[in-house]
């Protein structure tokens, strides 16, 4: 194991989840992000130190000429998500990713490119510019020495909530990688239908620099959903009509409501607004229910339909009211002293942008660890 703690760069840093996922274990070199709202949550939890408030451009290099074993990046996903404008890599806040590459670049320049580099996103970036924009993300670690393989992580492996992310892992040239980090195949856990999909368009020559990251499935379960949700909660700044959110159900989802409450038990769902087709062809907001026990995949609070409806059936009767910051916070992984703002939205926004805390910590453990414990066998490209 290399001497002392590992250490580690949060770029995008928002709520700090990294730094939770990490621990006390990790020793944290800088943090950078540059809304001053969530700056200000990263201080009331983690404190000022380390923590640089700032457009990552703007980021001054020297600051990174210091032995840095970890980059991790969760830049802005907007421009390549499925649910927005699908700018990709150029539009203005997913293409934030350019800025984060030029400080590994003048890392690398002044002799201190870290072992590993882990960029998170949604998987929207797999697609997006039909494959370009990912090829895009895997040049440009090549171009700086690194080998890299990708996984589609899904948190609902670890919290009652549905969040499918892709994890991009590079490694620096010269570090060794343990047999038991590779399958032949791409054979993994996470190496998904998406994942192979985006492998098998690579040119040759990213293909080469490809790692098939070899890790084990998840095991031991995961909390249920009614203890990250008070199904007593009783808030009136939270409620929603719940009459009127059946009424937008199409009959598929009303008849979920239905088998609920003629179970007699008391039933938690989540909701969410959608626009969908009707039967001429006009998209019309609908309600869609999951009764599955797994929350559906958090956002962040910009319009009514993007925050998620809890829907309580108890004793025959439905109530409805949105998903409290506590809750949200609770599902990505963020213990209860976790001190959230006191504004909903911002509150909210900390965990829709965020990173589920296991993921940090189960890559921690079976990736990141593991190749940091090795010597490094030649030098980087």
């Amino acid at each position: 194991m290399i001497p002392g703690k590992p250490r580690y760069a949060e770029f995008f840093a928002g709520a700090g989840m990294v730094r939770a996922g990490l621990g006390e274990g990790w020793e944290l070199a800088l943090a950078n992000d540059i809304d001053p709202k969530k700056c200000a949550a990263y201080v009331a939890n983690w404190g000022q130190k380390g923590l640089i408030q700032g457009d990552i451009c703007g980021l001054d290099d020297q600051l990174l000429s210091q032995p840095i074993d970890l980059y991790w990046a969760s830049s802005p996903c907007q421009d390549l998500s499925l649910a927005g404008n699908r700018r990709g890599l150029a539009g203005q806040r997913s293409g934030v990713f350019h800025g984060w590459m030029t400080k590994v670049q003048a890392a690398r320049a002044a002799g201190y490119a870290p072992r590993i580099l882990a960029f998170e996103n949604v998987t929207g970036l797999l697609t997006s510019g039909a494959g370009l924009d990912f090829q895009h993300v895997l040049r440009s670690f090549l171009d700086c020495g690194y080998r890299f393989g990708a996984m589609e992580i899904d948190a609902r492996h670890f919290l009652p909530h549905s969040r499918p992310r892709v994890f991009v892992v590079a490694v620096r040239g010269d570090v060794e990688v343990g047999p038991d980090l590779v399958s032949g195949s791409g054979s993994s856990f996470f190496h998904t239908k998406r994942v192979l999909k985006a492998a098998a368009r690579l040119p040759v020559e990213l293909r080469k620099n490809w790692v098939w990251w070899n890790l084990p499935q998840p095991t031991g379960g995961i909390s249920a959903l009614q203890d990250a949700v008070d199904a007593g909660l009783q808030d009136n700044t939270l409620a929603v009509d719940a009459h009127r959110l059946l009424s937008m159900m199409d009959p598929v989802n009303r008849a979920k409501v239905d088998d609920a409450i003629r179970s007699g038990r008391v039933r938690l769902g989540t909701v969410y607004k959608r626009g969908r087709p009707d039967a001429e062809g006009k998209i019309r907001q609908r309600a869609e229910v999951r009764f599955d026990g797994i929350a559906g995949c958090l956002r962040t609070p910009a319009g009514g339909s993007s925050r998620q409806t809890i829907l309580v059936v108890r004793a025959g009767k439905v109530s409805a009211r949105l998903l409290s910051p506590r809750e949200a916070a609770r599902l990505m992984g963020l213990p209860d002293t976790y001190i959230l703002p006191a504004a909903y939205n911002e509150a909210y926004k900390l965990s829709g942008d965020g990173v589920a805390v296991p993921v940090v910590r189960y890559l921690r453990d079976n990736l990141f660890l593991p190749l940091l414990s090795v010597a490094t066998s030649r030098l980087a490209a």
